[in-house]
């Protein structure tokens, strides 16, 4: 025990391991915000901040998730100190705490939180939202009037190779190849004769291109095969992508299924109905000067008014609605509410609420020890 104990102070708990993470902490900040201007905020976040290594080449270093878990193990080693709680000491232990809570908020943002839009036309509900960059392969069952069927593989699924297989379909699914940004192009006329190529690819293929900076402005698509349905009609290879005009249907064995390729949804334990969207025009022009939503929160079968401003948005359990756009198109009024998923919402908060009593109180203690020498 006494073993531990000292290795937890002197080698784990060791203040400058402390400073050596905060300077690499910041190294990655420095060489992440360049990399911005190439890869763009979702690929740079994913590559030095959400992941476990960020390779430099072919130098494998410590991303900063695993340099604020090391920080969070380091911080830890504090505690296993003596007279921690002497009136002494206890500001600079109230203020460690302060920090763990907020790595520990840090944590659970990283690993848990999900941010996305929900798109209301006025009139109408909706009880998802989509999200912003992750996307999802979809097979809708529409042969019962009453309902749909809704087979759903997530987008790490979908990589060259791999079979899609699910025992409420038919047939089973070879993706052939997956993009996450493309173009459709139109084939000569020449090469719109193979009988193996259906729906959409008997006259168009997917072109890969760079994926765009902004990531959520990239269109990706799929080119897939579908095989063992067991009618050499269905048989074949196809192609789906975002925003694709013209869905592609299937009538199998008296069953028709739909396919779709959507960004990923989020469903909510509740509903929001869209009652009114109101709008400020800038005097003189055309652009918004306000906007706001009035919805109805709908949960349980008891409906609650709120409105959802600007500056304004609306919380609900671990969900927070920010009025982010609008859509006009036909006369149509449409709110795109910008939604986020967040456990630990409230540890920043909180945590820095304790490390200002902590700080606040060692600094109180440090002056009336001066006061007590003079």
């Amino acid at each position: 025990m006494k073993d531990f104990k000292h290795i937890m102070i002197h080698r784990v708990g060791n203040p400058k391991v402390f400073v050596f993470l905060i300077i690499w902490l910041m190294i990655l900040v420095f060489f992440g915000t360049l990399a911005q201007r190439d890869q763009g905020l979702y690929l740079v976040q994913l590559d030095y901040f959400s992941s476990w290594l960020k390779w430099f080449g072919p130098l494998p270093t410590p991303s900063a998730k695993l340099t604020m878990l090391v920080m969070f193990i380091n911080l830890s080693g504090f505690f296993f100190r003596p007279n921690i709680l002497k009136l002494q000491k206890i500001g600079i232990t109230i203020t460690h705490a302060g920090i763990m809570l907020m790595l520990i908020g840090s944590g659970l943002t990283s690993l848990f939180s999900i941010e996305g839009s929900m798109i209301i036309d006025e009139g109408k509900k909706s009880n998802f939202f989509d999200n912003y960059y992750v996307k999802e392969f979809v097979i809708i069952n529409k042969t019962n009037t009453d309902f749909d069927d809704y087979i759903i593989f997530d987008e790490h699924l979908l990589h060259k190779n791999s079979f899609l297989e699910s025992l409420d379909l038919p047939f089973k699914i070879e993706v052939l190849d997956y993009y996450v940004n493309c173009n459709p192009i139109r084939k000569p006329d020449n090469q719109m004769n193979n009988d193996f190529y259906k729906g959409m690819a008997r006259n168009f293929y997917l072109q890969e291109i760079p994926s765009e900076k902004e990531y959520e402005k990239n269109r990706p698509g799929i080119i897939y095969e579908i095989i063992a349905s067991g009618d050499i009609d269905i048989d074949g290879i196809y192609i789906l992508f975002m925003g694709q005009p013209v869905p592609q249907v299937l009538n199998i064995e008296n069953l028709q299924f739909e396919f779709k390729l959507r960004p990923y949804r989020t469903y909510l334990p509740f509903e929001i109905e869209l009652i009114d969207f109101k709008k400020e025009m800038h005097p003189g022009t055309d652009v918004a000067k306000s906007y706001s939503s009035e919805i109805n929160l709908i949960e349980d079968g008891v409906s609650r008014k709120s409105l959802i401003e600007m500056n304004a948005p609306l919380r609900h359990y671990d969900y927070t609605f920010y009025q982010a756009s609008f859509i006009e198109e036909n006369e149509i009024q449409t709110t795109v509410l910008a939604t986020v998923k967040n456990y630990g919402r409230i540890f920043p908060y909180v945590s820095t609420i304790i490390m200002c009593i902590g700080i606040l109180f060692h600094m109180l203690i440090m002056v009336s020890r001066r006061f007590k020498k003079s």
